[in-house]
């Protein structure tokens, strides 16, 4: 049985907005996150849709800017906000905002001094999706999304375990980051010199190699996005899924940057895209 501490509690729409902390085996700290449960009467069995913030983010910045709740209570749509990496004193950290505590990248680690705690790809995945099923009964379909930082998690999430999510969104995802600044810095660190290991945790190279169920995917990309051309280029990505006829969709979003003020414009068309996704394939 997994314990946990509720930190906050918000009524919101025709659900509740939480925020947890619980101790994590996996990272060897303590870990909070927070969940969205729409009205039980209403929505006895809601689908899951896991949610992965960016660089320096926490789990408040989706539930606090986003403005999600609205559309998810109406949809009947639970939502769960991991943080983005393992927090305390004692874990490894950076002065760089792009390394380090608030970037975990949503890998496991193998190079010291990150191995310990940096495990982010297990705790999602495996340790926060046990405690899910076990707390909250949580246990029909799920999506995952992100942006940025996180928006490559749920794409690499998304494309390692296609029998598991239904579908994958992202507004301006890292779609390669071997090839990218952000990404070349962190999987260094994290993962070491030999750039083979790094390929497992990069979406364009997992999509290369794709093969079995299709899991579509809906990204979102600003034009006006300072990171667009330099560390982010989903036409990358859009290009490998035309070559290999890959239920893939970028839309390009005129006038819009990396905030989450597009992330707020955008994201109940993304809880559309993934209900209508299941809806079809019930």
């Amino acid at each position: 049985m997994h314990e946990l501490e509720k930190l906050e509690e918000h009524v919101s729409f025709d659900g509740v907005q939480y925020k947890y902390r619980h101790e994590s085996t996996t990272l060897d700290c303590s870990m909070t996150f927070s969940i969205y449960l729409p009205n039980k009467e209403k929505f006895p069995k809601p689908p899951l849709f896991w949610w992965l913030s960016g660089l320096t983010c926490t789990d408040d910045n989706f539930t606090h800017k986003a403005g999600a709740q609205k559309a998810a209570a109406k949809l009947g749509i639970a939502m769960i906000m991991p943080d983005t990496s393992p927090r305390g004193k004692d874990i490894a950290d950076s002065p760089d905002y792009d390394l380090g505590q608030g970037a975990g990248f949503y890998i496991n680690a193998t190079q010291e001094p990150w191995a310990k705690h940096y495990k982010m790809y297990d705790y999602i995945t495996k340790e926060l999706s046990l405690l899910v099923q076990d707390q909250f009964e949580l246990t029909g379909k799920e999506f995952i999304s992100g942006h940025s930082m996180g928006g490559h998690g749920a794409l690499v999430i998304g494309l390692r375990n296609p029998e598991r999510f239904q579908s994958i969104s992202a507004f301006a995802p890292i779609v390669n980051p071997s090839q990218v600044p952000w990404g070349i810095k962190a999987f260094g660190e994290y993962l070491g010199e030999d750039k083979q290991d790094w390929l497992k945790w990069d979406a364009l190279e997992l999509l290369k190699k794709h093969k079995g169920k299709n899991v579509p995917i809906l990204i979102d990309q600003g034009e006006a996005d300072n990171f667009y051309e330099k560390q982010l280029q989903p036409s990358k990505i859009e290009s490998i899924a035309k070559e290999k006829d890959y239920p893939l969709t970028l839309r390009m979003q005129k006038g819009h940057d990396h905030s989450y003020y597009t992330i707020a414009t955008f994201i109940e068309d993304h809880l559309n895209f993934h209900l209508n996704q299941s809806t079809s394939n019930s």
